[in-house]
């Protein structure tokens, strides 16, 4: 056999197999790697999608958060203030009632005093009058006089 043939043959067989390749198995193979890279390419687009979907998420949560922590910061300011103006509502209702109780105590104090003086006055003016009295029916004695006011002094104790 001769060289050149057997080159000629291969170059022929390589050619045959070159245009098989390219015709019949190349296309496939290139069809599944650019759908493979596709679908890569589509995966890391929507990764990145989602990092920056979750970033937002978050940011929106600790806006949410910080207007949670102030309106509760509100609320309990409101429910501080209502509960000091109840305390010093309650302060003032007690002080009234003290006030009004004391005045009350006061005034019953006078009155009972009062109405002890008067029926102190009464009972010193009964013993004067019984005491007058029995001066009188008596005669006239000095030593009598004395005894009796003695007497009378010891009623008045």
């Amino acid at each position: 056999m001769y060289l050149n043939a057997t080159l000629i043959v291969q170059i022929i067989v390589f050619l045959a197999l070159w245009w098989f390749t390219a015709r019949f198995v190349w296309p496939p193979i290139t069809k599944a790697l650019d759908e493979r890279s596709k679908k890569i390419a589509d995966g890391l687009a929507a990764a990145d999608k989602a990092r920056s979907e979750l970033a937002a998420a978050e940011r929106r949560v600790e806006q949410e958060l910080q207007q949670a922590r102030a309106g509760a910061a509100e609320v309990r300011s409101g429910a501080e203030k209502q509960a000091a103006g109840i305390v010093e509502k309650a302060r003032a209702e007690a002080a009234a009632i003290i006030a009004a109780a004391r005045k009350s105590a006061e005034d019953e104090a006078v009155l009972a005093a009062q109405k002890a003086r008067d029926q102190l006055r009464d009972q010193v003016a009964q013993l004067a009058v019984a005491g007058a009295e029995r001066i009188l029916r008596k005669e006239v004695d000095a030593a009598k006089h004395a005894d009796l006011l003695a007497n009378l002094k010891n009623e008045l104790k």
